[in-house]
C-alpha cells in the first residue's frame, strides 16, 4: 500500500480542498467525509487499514477545516458542502462507497438522495442519523467554542482534549496534534478550523436542514450501513430506529464501547465492519432502477 498525497481539488467557487489518497489496488473507492471540527486525519487508521485490504481510500477536509481553503468572506453555508462532496464523488472514476462522520454523513444523504444516478455505490453513515440528539451536539459545539484566545503550547491543548474525551487512555502527544492547531501572529496555538464556521449561520442552518434530510433520505436507493456507538450521545436507540423506518434497506451495527467519535474510539471493530459490508455488496439483490439493496 502507498500512501501519496494527492493534488488539492478544486470546488465550484473555487475553494482548494485538501485531498488525500491510500492507494489499494482494487475496487471499489472509498470516500471519507469527516464531521464538523475534524480534518481527514481523522481517517488515516481506517483508510490505511482499509487500503492494506486491497480498497483505494481518499479523505479530504472540508472547506474551512484542516489544510483546505477557508472562505475569503467568512461566508458558510450547508449547500457549499454538499457541493463539494457532490463534486469529489464525480472525480472519481466510479462511484465510490461513502464513509461518512456526523456532518459527514448528513452531507452524504442529501446527495444521494437528491441525486440521480447516485454518485455513490453505497454509504456508511458513521453515528449520524437525520434527527440527533441535541444535547450530544451541544457537548460538540462547546469544545469548539471554547479556548477562543487559544493555548500557550501543545502540552495545554492535549490537556483540553483529554478532558473531552477522558475515556481514551493517554494524551496526544505533539506530533499528533500539529495537524489539528494552528499557531497565530500572537505565537499562541489555535484549533485548525476557521472562526467564522463558529460565527455565522450554519449552526443554525443545520438544525433547518431536518426537513430536507428526512426527505433525501427517503430517496436513497444505495446500500446503506448504519454504524452507532454504544455511548454515542450523538444517535440513540429512537433515532435510530427513526431511520430504519425510514430507509428499511439500511442495515444498523451498534459498536460495543464506542461514542461518537466511533473511527477513533474502537478503529479495528469499525474497518471490520466496513469490510463486511462492503464485500456483502456484490451478493446483495438488486433494488428499483437496478442498484443492489
Amino acid at each position: 500500500m502507498i500512501r501519496s498525497k494527492s493534488e488539492p481539488v478544486a470546488t465550484r467557487d473555487g475553494l482548494r480542498l485538501a485531498v488525500e489518497t491510500y492507494r489499494g489496488d482494487g475496487a471499489p473507492t472509498l470516500l471519507f467525509a469527516h464531521g464538523f471540527g475534524q480534518t481527514r486525519g481523522a481517517w488515516n487508521g481506517a483508510a490505511a487499514a482499509l487500503a492494506a485490504q486491497g480498497y483505494r481510500c481518499i479523505s479530504f477536509d472540508s472547506r474551512g477545516h484542516g489544510e483546505s481553503g477557508r472562505a475569503s468572506d467568512g461566508d458558510y453555508h450547508m449547500q457549499q458542502f454538499v457541493d463539494d462532496l457532490l463534486t469529489l464523488a464525480r472525480a472519481q472514476p466510479e462511484p465510490p462507497v461513502l464513509v461518512g462522520a456526523s456532518m459527514g454523513g448528513l452531507l452524504g444523504l442529501v446527495v444521494a438522495g437528491e441525486t440521480r444516478p447516485s454518485p455513490f455505490c453505497a454509504l456508511v453513515l458513521v453515528d449520524i442519523t437525520p434527527r440527533w440528539e441535541t444535547k450530544g451536539v451541544e457537548r460538540i459545539l462547546a469544545f469548539m467554542q471554547a479556548h477562543p484566545d487559544g493555548f500557550a503550547d501543545y502540552a495545554e491543548a492535549a490537556e483540553q482534549i483529554a478532558a473531552y474525551l477522558p475515556h481514551r487512555p493517554g494524551r496526544k502527544s505533539e506530533e499528533q496534534l500539529r495537524p489539528l492547531m494552528r499557531a497565530g501572529s500572537d505565537g499562541r496555538l489555535r484549533w485548525h478550523w476557521d472562526p467564522a464556521l463558529l460565527a455565522g449561520d450554519l449552526i443554525a442552518e443545520s438544525e433547518r436542514y431536518q426537513p430536507r434530510l428526512f426527505a433525501a433520505a427517503a430517496q436513497v436507493d444505495v446500500p446503506v450501513l448504519l454504524l452507532s456507538g454504544e455511548r454515542s450521545d450523538v444517535v440513540s436507540h429512537s433515532t435510530v430506529e427513526e431511520f430504519l423506518q425510514l430507509v428499511p434497506h439500511a442495515r444498523h451495527v451498534e459498536v460495543a464501547g464506542a461514542t461518537h467519535m466511533l473511527a477513533g474510539d474502537a478503529n479495528d471493530a469499525f474497518t471490520r465492519e466496513i469490510a463486511h459490508f462492503i464485500q456483502s455488496l456484490d451478493d446483495a439483490p438488486a433494488r428499483p432502477g437496478g442498484r443492489a439493496a
